[in-house]
């Protein structure tokens, strides 16, 4: 799926009143839309974000790194035949982007025994924000499932964090490895996780903890980042 991350950084006036709360919370993107690279706005037709040609915007999803005011980092997986790869691999200064949001991020139980993170490639940047977040005294199970080496990065440091890298075997479905770590962690009663990847890994991934291990819904926020076999990216 991908062979490395690259870092967009958005700045301007006009994300002064963009505030990111919680961690792993979400933008919007809004991507160029014509083959000059010229962005175009849409509009809301009632139903959906339509383009004054009626077509549908491009638009993806993304969790921002909060840098300063005004300023926000994209990390972007770059893959083969993405359109956020495409437009993240040629951007430079001064090209216009377009961003709405932010969307949910993840609220922090206080009260939690211990947490269990885990994702693919395309949560990494979530996974770095809740290691940065997570409360010190917490012990932290990090699991991350990369489909090429060149994806492993230094993630932020935790007292308490342990951290395992999955490598997906070639040919196998997007997810298989993050399902395995999954199924073969040890969970303490009060456990909180948090799992973001492959939409139908983190179906899967639910159903592991709800219908085997007997995790309550109330622990567990899981979401799907992506479809595979969706154009994407």
């Amino acid at each position: 799926m991908s062979d490395r991350l690259i870092r967009v950084t958005l700045a301007g006036a006009d994300l002064e009143h963009l505030a990111v709360g919680q961690p792993a919370a979400s933008i919007r993107l809004l991507l160029p839309s014509t083959p000059s690279g010229a962005l175009v706005i849409p509009s809301w037709s009632g139903n959906e974000f339509l383009l004054p040609d009626e077509r549908r915007p491009v638009i993806r999803t993304f969790t921002p790194r909060p840098v300063g005011p005004r300023v926000l980092e994209l990390d972007i997986v770059i893959h083969d035949g993405g359109l956020a790869s495409d437009w993240a691999t040629a951007a430079s200064a001064g090209d216009q982007a377009a961003v709405s949001g932010p969307g949910r991020g993840y609220s922090i139980d206080g009260d939690a025994g211990d947490f269990f993170l885990g994702g693919d490639e395309t949560a990494i940047p979530a996974i770095c924000q809740l290691l940065q977040a997570l409360p010190a005294q917490k012990s932290v199970q990090v699991h991350i499932e990369v489909s090429h080496p060149g994806a492993r990065i230094a993630l932020p440091g935790h007292p308490l964090a342990t951290t395992e890298w999955h490598d997906l075997p070639p040919g196998a479905a997007p997810g298989d490895a993050l399902i395995d770590a999954v199924e073969g962690a040890r969970f303490g009663t009060g456990v909180r996780v948090w799992v973001a990847g492959e939409a139908a890994a983190v179906q899967r991934i639910r159903r592991h903890l709800f219908e085997v291990r007997g995790v309550s819904r109330t622990q567990v926020s899981a979401r799907g980042y992506w479809k595979h076999g969706r154009a994407g990216g």
